[in-house]
């Protein structure tokens, strides 16, 4: 499905048909139908199916066993994982989440919240494991101009987390992208290894097109998985049953990473 997208030249249209899909607008449209048909039967029966998909689809209590069996995220990545890669082979890269084009309170651009995360952890690696670490991530295909990911990243790094980036990859749109560009990058440098930074809801379309990526050049690529994001709901039982934002965000993000799987995004 993807190459089909790619190959009729609507990369710029997967964010909006990719939202079509997500929630909460499949249950928006139900209840809107059940609006419609509420003089009959069916109506009353698709209002309230419609209501119980928007609060089901916001509670943590759905969205994190659905996380679980709809993409099977890897667990966290053991110390011991790290013992034996050979620091001349392997890289710690470390894949954008989301840029702020501007931030007023730092009075330029910045990363976005999943990002910031993915790249202290990248940095966190480094430092415990020597190895060096990179971040793939450009401007998204329903981005905005202005300064790349990457290049964000690489500032951030540098100056506020005092550890720079080895490698820079500012030119990739999405995941595929972020994969194909990285492997470019690397294979001339004799990595063979990737320690792969991503969130845990990520990282099963990620690691698929990195090994894909590998592949296609030639490379008996390695990926070792280093999810971060791996922090439950630790309220109690009850209360996540009780819509939150939390809940929300996450459910769409599994829906999300689900329909990438399936279209082989």
């Amino acid at each position: 499905m993807n190459e089909i997208v790619m190959r009729l030249g609507l990369e710029s249209w997967k964010p909006l048909l990719s939202a079509l899909l997500l929630p909460p607008l499949p249950a928006l449209l139900v209840v809107v139908l059940g609006g419609l048909l509420w003089r009959r039967r069916l109506g009353l029966a698709l209002l309230g199916l419609g209501v119980a998909m928007l609060w089901l689809e916001a509670c943590t209590a759905v969205a994190e066993p659905a996380k679980r069996w709809l993409l099977q995220p890897p667990p966290a990545l053991e110390a011991a994982a790290l013992k034996g890669l050979a620091p001349a082979g392997t890289a710690i890269i470390v894949l954008g989440g989301k840029r702020e084009a501007f931030a007023p309170e730092y009075g330029t651009s910045s990363l976005g919240i999943y990002s910031l995360e993915r790249l202290r952890y990248g940095l966190w690696l480094s430092r415990a494991s020597g190895l060096g670490v990179g971040f793939s991530g450009g401007v998204g295909h329903a981005g905005m101009q202005g300064e790349a990911e990457a290049t964000i990243a690489a500032r951030l790094a540098a100056e506020e987390f005092r550890h720079p980036l080895r490698w820079v990859e500012d030119a990739s749109r999405d995941t595929r992208e972020n994969a194909a560009r990285s492997v470019a990058l690397l294979k001339p440098q004799g990595i063979t290894t990737i320690v792969l930074v991503t969130h845990d809801w990520h990282m099963p379309r990620a690691q698929r097109a990195f090994e894909q990526a590998g592949a296609a050049a030639g490379m008996a690529l390695r990926v070792v998985p280093a999810p971060v994001g791996l922090a439950g709901d630790d309220s109690l039982p009850l209360l996540r049953w009780l819509p939150s934002g939390a809940g929300f965000t996450l459910m769409r993000w599994v829906v999300r990473e689900r329909i990438g799987l399936l279209m082989g995004s």
